[in-house]
């Protein structure tokens, strides 16, 4: 496979408030996932330290942070078997001494498809009926889900990921209530630490939101964010996929009255690049770590709007 090369004019693209033709063909379902070659996730594999890895998601348990604004289901979880009902019911084809034997478990979640950490597709949000690359609600959304745009399209995403730690930047353990990060903001982070944005990476911002982390309230409540200045000068440097520590990657409330997702909608529906949320960087801001291979699978969710992720990345060799 031949790699891939951002135009200056296809990275820069504007907001225009409507879908982008995707450069891939028109066919093309994930965006810039498609800069990921086997030779890209070469170059990765031989420039990381595999001695050292971070996890960047956070546990999943009753009660913790998640988006429900829009009455949303929270995580749940329930035993559907326990070793002394297990023994008290008749649900099983089992001798009773059997049962008594075997100290049988069992259990079932239930969550939103954006609950936890986790990667944002481009059915998620979109203009007007349609979706990235002109896909349409008319003729691509099923009865239960998209059919096109689902994160089952996801390629095994392995990438040179950037860091940047906008609250350490600013001199602060949390950006304030509802601070928007702009290009300026991310410039002067991007100085501080010493890092380039490359065609391809993925591109990480802490806010320090996660300092309050599980306190639903602290966490979810407007939140500092990335602004569409921003998004739009990440987009310009090439930037692959564009994740944060906070519940919706972008500050709330939104800025503009008709378009309370105006992040969202431009890097999903015009752009083409997903979104990470709700990703544990408190232990690289620790280690000042800024560069690292990123090695992360969607949970292969047909036609989701949405679906958790488990990263692991790797700082790059010194």
């Amino acid at each position: 496979m031949c790699e891939f090369v951002l135009t200056p004019e296809i990275a820069s693209r504007r907001r225009q408030l409507k879908v982008g033709e995707s450069p891939w063909g028109p066919e093309d379902e994930i965006g810039r996932l498609n800069l990921i070659t086997d030779e890209s996730r070469a170059k990765v594999m031989n420039s990381i330290d595999h001695t050292r890895s971070f996890d960047l998601t956070v546990d999943y348990f009753i009660g913790m942070p998640s988006w429900t604004a829009a009455g949303d289901p929270p995580y749940q979880i329930w035993m559907t078997h326990t070793p002394t009902g297990n023994e008290n019911d008749d649900l099983m084809a089992a001798t009773q001494e059997g049962k008594e034997l075997i100290s049988y478990s069992g259990d079932a979640i239930s969550m939103y498809t954006h609950c936890g950490t986790h990667i944002d597709t481009f059915n998620h949000f979109g203009y007007r009926g349609e979706i990235w690359n002109g896909f349409n609600e008319k003729e691509h959304l099923g009865s239960r889900h998209w059919n096109k745009c689902g994160p089952e399209k996801f390629p095994h995403i392995v990438a040179r990921a950037v860091m940047l730690d906008v609250a350490a930047a600013k001199g602060v353990d949390m950006l304030p209530d509802s601070y928007a990060i702009g290009a300026a903001d991310l410039q002067e982070t991007m100085a501080r630490q010493g890092v380039l944005i490359e065609q391809g990476d993925i591109v990480m911002i802490r806010t320090g939101r996660m300092t309050v982390w599980p306190d639903r309230d602290k966490y979810t409540n407007n939140s500092p964010g990335l602004n569409v200045e921003g998004a739009e000068f990440l987009a310009s440097m090439g930037a692959m996929i564009i994740g944060a520590d906070n519940i919706a990657l972008e500050h709330a409330p939104s800025a503009e009255e008709h378009n309370y997702f105006p992040v969202h909608t431009y890097l999903f529906s015009e752009v083409g690049i997903p979104i990470l949320e709700l990703l544990w960087l408190e232990d690289l801001a620790r280690e000042e770590i800024y560069e690292m291979g990123f090695i992360g699978r969607a949970m292969p969710l047909k036609g989701a709007t949405g679906a958790p992720i488990q990263p692991i990345v790797f700082p790059m060799k010194k």
